[in-house]
């Protein structure tokens, strides 16, 4: 086995063993979804890719960090960056026009319905906002949100976007996209079947989310490409989170078809798909270095 395929290897043992362990401590200790410990018990997992690939870049092959892209390159790439970070806003809105479209779902803008099906009983603070001015104020918020978890989700995007990606058939930069995607959706995993994307459909969940993530690692490979740096694919990872992920779980959840509007739904295959296809035939994913 040569220098890469040890490299490739290993890492891959320490991005899954490192994080399946930690994602597995929920279960003995009964914690679930709505539980406030669960998502801090799960965070550590976040980072084994970063883990994984720090280990080997430096003990296992040697080769080092020169082309990890660590640098910003801001001024150079400031058209990039706002891409990644705006990009789940437009396919928020392609979800809900499509959602109505189709009569699969009704976003519901007042938020109450969300609110009524994550804590019944309650009283949110934000539901005394009028309710014009509720959707407005938690965009600003996601958009905020994605910009301070942007360091936390370097913790996935430095080992698979600047190391595995950049390593696995580089020579086949969109088969190495596909391949990154697929490896990717199956390590999530272990929190999918505990309900973290699909909680109605945790088994259908298993087939469906790594379709999402093929097209996501595309997106994110191409910023990491065009720019030379990993902060725009952690901004534009952040941003799917806490943007798109946290918008249509405002708009939909409590709703009917999650499964179809929630942001790692089927609808978002027909923006997310869209883009990846622009990106594939103006050529602009070519081999991934540096």
């Amino acid at each position: 086995m040569d220098n890469k395929n040890t490299g490739i290897t290993v890492y891959l043992i320490i991005a899954f063993g490192l994080a399946w362990a930690f994602w597995c401590i929920p279960l003995p200790l009964g914690l679930t979804l709505q539980s406030p410990l669960y998502a801090l018990v799960l965070m550590p997992g976040a980072f084994a890719p970063a883990i994984a690939a720090i280990i080997v870049r430096k003990w296992v092959t040697h080769e080092g960090f020169a082309d990890s892209g660590l640098r910003l390159n801001f001024l150079a790439s400031w058209p990039y960056y706002l891409v990644a970070w705006l990009l789940p806003l437009v396919v928020v809105a392609i979800i809900i026009i499509l959602a109505a479209v189709l009569r699969l779902s009704q976003p519901d803008f007042s938020l109450e319905r969300c609110f009524g099906a994550i804590a019944p009983g309650r009283q949110n603070p934000l539901l005394s906002i009028p309710r014009g001015l509720r959707l407005p104020i938690v965009a600003v918020q996601g958009m905020v949100t994605a910009v301070i978890a942007t360091p936390l989700l370097w913790g996935e995007e430095f080992g698979w976007r600047s190391y595995l990606q950049i390593r696995l058939l580089n020579h086949r930069p969109l088969l190495a996209a596909v391949t990154t995607g697929l490896i990717w959706g199956v390590w999530h995993y272990p929190i999918n079947l505990q309900g973290y994307n699909y909680p109605e459909h945790r088994i259908l969940g298993l087939f469906i989310f790594p379709i999402f993530t093929i097209f996501l690692s595309i997106i994110f490979g191409w910023l990491r490409l065009r720019t030379g740096s990993i902060w725009t694919a952690s901004l534009a990872h952040a941003a799917t989170n806490a943007i798109g992920g946290g918008l249509t779980a405002l708009l939909f959840m409590g709703g009917p078809n999650w499964l179809l509007v929630g942001y790692p739904g089927l609808l978002s295959w027909i923006p997310l798909g869209a883009f990846c296809g622009w990106i594939i035939f103006t050529g602009q994913l070519k081999t991934m270095h540096g």
